[in-house]
C-alpha cells in the first residue's frame, strides 16, 4: 500500500504551519507604521504518473485523460503586498506619510542604503534627520538648525526649516521599484534592494508616478485584523485537514496489517 497519503499530508501541515506564522507576524506588527503584510503562495509538487495522458488504450485509440498522483505542496514565496495603509494625522513636525509609490533613503550600519515607509523622524545630536532606530535619513534632507522654530513639507517634497536667522528651503526625493516585492526586508521598518527587486529610481515626489508627501501624518500598516483573523481560521482548519489525511491514511494501514489475523 502505498505511503503517499502520508507525505503529502505531512506537506500540507508544514505549509499551512509556515502560513500561521506568516499571519502572526502581519497581526503582531497591526501597529507598526508603514509595515507592508506578507502573504503565502503555494505550489504543487512533482506528480507520479500511473497511466500517461494519450497513452495506447491497446486497442489503437489514445487515452484522452492519464492517472497522475500528486505528491504533496510546497510554500513556493512569502512576497510583500505593498498596498496603501491609513494615514493617521499627528501633529508632529518631524511626521511624515507617503501617499502612493516611494521609500525614503536611508544609511544602513555597514554604509549601503536601506530604504523605508515609516515616516516617524527624529533628529539626533548632530541634528540629522533619523529613523527612530538611528539610522540616518536620506532622501536630500539637511541638517536640522540648532535654532529651529518650525518646519512644514509641501506634498511635492519642498522642505522648509524656519530659524531666526532665515528659512532654509530644500527638496527631498523619493524612490521607487520596478518589484517592490523583490526587496529583502531587514528589520525594524527597513528593506533592502536585490536583483529581484531592480536598482533604486530616484524622483520627486508628487511627479511621475512618485507617490506623495503628507506632513504631520503617518502611514499606518495595511494589516486588515478582520482579514489576518480569517486567513488564520482558513490556516487552522487546512491544517486540521492535511492532519486528518494523515490519520485515515495511518487507520488503513492498520487495517491492511490486520488482513492476515
Amino acid at each position: 500500500m502505498s505511503l503517499l497519503s502520508l507525505y503529502s499530508g505531512a506537506t500540507g501541515m508544514e505549509n499551512e504551519q509556515t502560513n500561521l506564522n506568516v499571519i502572526s507576524n502581519n497581526i503582531a506588527n497591526v501597529n507598526t507604521n508603514g509595515f507592508k503584510k506578507s502573504k503565502v503562495e503555494f505550489k504543487d509538487l512533482l506528480y507520479q504518473n500511473q497511466k500517461p495522458v494519450g497513452a495506447d488504450a491497446g486497442t489503437g485509440a489514445e487515452v484522452p485523460v492519464g492517472v497522475e498522483v500528486g505528491n504533496g505542496s510546497q510554500v513556493a514565496a512569502t512576497s510583500k503586498v505593498f498596498t496603501q495603509g491609513q494615514l493617521t494625522k499627528t501633529d508632529e513636525d518631524f511626521d511624515l506619510a507617503i501617499e502612493g509609490a516611494g521609500f525614503l533613503e536611508v544609511q544602513l550600519a555597514d554604509g549601503s542604503t536601506g530604504y523605508t515607509r515609516d515616516g516617524a523622524l527624529k533628529v539626533n545630536s548632530q541634528g540629522q534627520i533619523t529613523t527612530s532606530s538611528g539610522n540616518i535619513v536620506g532622501s536630500g534632507f539637511q541638517a536640522v538648525p540648532s535654532d529651529l522654530i518650525g518646519m512644514h513639507i509641501t506634498n511635492s517634497g519642498q522642505v522648509t526649516y524656519q530659524s531666526p536667522g532665515g528659512d532654509t528651503v530644500f527638496r527631498i526625493q523619493l524612490a521607487r521599484f520596478g518589484n517592490p516585492s523583490g526587496l529583502k526586508s531587514l528589520g525594524n521598518n527597513l528593506y533592502a534592494a536585490t536583483d529581484a527587486s531592480g536598482t533604486a529610481e530616484l524622483g520627486n515626489p508628487a511627479e511621475n508616478g512618485f507617490g506623495s508627501i503628507h506632513h504631520k501624518f503617518l502611514e499606518k500598516s495595511n494589516v486588515s485584523v478582520v482579514q489576518e483573523m480569517v486567513n488564520m481560521i482558513v490556516a487552522q482548519r487546512a491544517y486540521e485537514l492535511n492532519s486528518k489525511s494523515i490519520k485515515t491514511s495511518d487507520e488503513m494501514l492498520a487495517q491492511v496489517s490486520q488482513i492476515k489475523r
